[in-house]
């Protein structure tokens, strides 16, 4: 025996759904496409804008020209290169360690990686300079010390989402069995399909060091966002020009990130069908 419920109401079509559904999503990206552009387009509009009110490049053209801007780029791009080495030599041989010999580890580095959000900047820097030794202090890059903590989070679940993809246990077997050492092993075939996961990983510490003002501010060489937030006193429109660079050029950078790794994927699946 069936029993039919009335439910006193009329049951929408399966159209009406999709209609509805579309509508909601439609309605969703509007609103955070609107919440991410506009502030954008207002920052581009005053960058571009002079103070009559005409639209010019003069603040993009003259921003090289600014005194100190070119040491305050240059120190940023050499401490991006020392981060991205320190955290690339720390992070890669632990996790791929980690993932191969000690598995029950992971959920400790896990806890670990994520300590860094836990505390503020400003306590870390503070208890940095408070407790590191003179030899360290004085290093150009010791600022690069505190970048590679504060990018754990972002390095470590990149690389290990890229290992959890691969199927290490076949690839160390089969490189076994060719007789090839542990070493060569991560050299010569774990590292290689790990490339995407080694280039997002390094962009987001690049796009860190250049937009990290709090722990820059307390050190006497100036990087870029300490430069702009100086600078900002006496021309808002030249800042403001340089922000959106800054911006665009991470934007640039994860585009080509995703460029090559789709890139990389097509290679892939055209040498496979082979």
């Amino acid at each position: 025996m069936v029993t039919v419920l009335d439910t006193g109401g009329v049951v929408p079509s399966v159209s009406q759904r999709r209609w509805r559904a579309r509508l909601s999503r439609g309605l969703i990206l509007w609103i955070f496409g609107f919440y991410v552009l506009a502030p954008l387009y207002a920052g581009a509009r005053f960058a571009l804008q002079n103070d009559n009110g005409n639209f010019s490049f003069h603040s993009v053209a003259v921003i090289p020209a600014q005194a100190g801007f070119t040491d305050a780029f240059w120190y940023s791009t050499r401490l991006a290169v020392v981060t991205v080495i320190g955290v690339l030599l720390l992070v890669v041989p632990t996790i791929v360690y980690a993932h191969l010999r000690a598995p029950a580890v992971r959920p400790v580095l896990e806890v670990i990686s994520l300590l860094p959000i836990v505390f503020p900047p400003i306590v870390l820097i503070l208890g940095f300079m408070h407790t590191a030794p003179t030899w360290l202090l004085i290093w150009p890059y010791h600022l690069a010390v505190l970048y590679v903590v504060i990018s754990l989070p972002f390095v470590y679940r990149s690389l290990d989402a890229g290992l959890l993809a691969l199927d290490l246990g076949t690839l160390v077997e089969a490189g076994r069995s060719l007789g090839a050492r542990i070493t060569t092993i991560v050299w010569r075939v774990i590292l290689p399909n790990l490339s995407s996961a080694l280039v997002s990983s390094v962009a987001l510490v690049v796009a860190l060091v250049y937009s990290e003002y709090t722990m820059a501010s307390f050190q006497v060489t100036p990087t870029l966002p300490v430069w702009i937030a100086q600078f900002s006193l006496s021309d808002g429109h030249i800042t403001t020009a340089a922000a959106m660079l800054s911006l665009v050029g991470a934007w640039i950078l994860l585009a080509v990130v995703l460029v090559a790794d789709l890139g990389r994927l097509q290679w892939r699946q055209r040498r496979a069908q082979k």
